[in-house]
């Protein structure tokens, strides 16, 4: 099963107060705890467990079911992307790329090929969430 994203993020700020721990990083280098607060680590596992929910009950799903069901987690994360309680913090470059390549990967772990899924509609696999898509 895919690992979801604040998975990793979660490891990362592990890691880093670890190296602060150790002596062989600063504290006022050590930044993680402000670019992924807990609120919107805890937000984005319940849009992505959603997302997983729906894909696991998907049965020989039109394009249409699977690209609404694409919609429904892209929608959910530009909220928690744009939610004022994270303290500014959202997604950047590196985690858009997480959050595309986990969605991509639930979808094909769950039977749906989503490289052909995009060129029925004329798009990249990769642009899967474009339409939607905000962060």
């Amino acid at each position: 099963m895919a690992k979801r994203p604040p998975e990793d993020w979660r490891a990362w700020m592990a890691e880093v107060a670890g190296e602060v721990a150790a002596g062989r990083l600063e504290p006022e280098c050590a930044g993680a705890a402000e670019m992924y607060p807990e609120s919107l680590l805890r937000a984005t596992d319940a849009a992505l467990a959603a997302f997983e929910a729906e894909v696991r009950a998907l049965v020989e799903p039109s394009d249409e079911e699977v690209f609404g069901t694409v919609e429904r987690v892209v929608l959910a994360l530009n909220a928690v992307d744009e939610d004022d309680n994270h303290g500014g913090a959202g997604y950047c470059t590196e985690e858009r790329e997480q959050l595309c390549g986990y969605i991509d990967l639930t979808l094909s772990e769950h039977g749906v090929d989503v490289a052909a899924l995009a060129a029925r509609r004329g798009i990249n696999r990769a642009e899967i969430t474009d339409a939607w898509r905000d962060w």
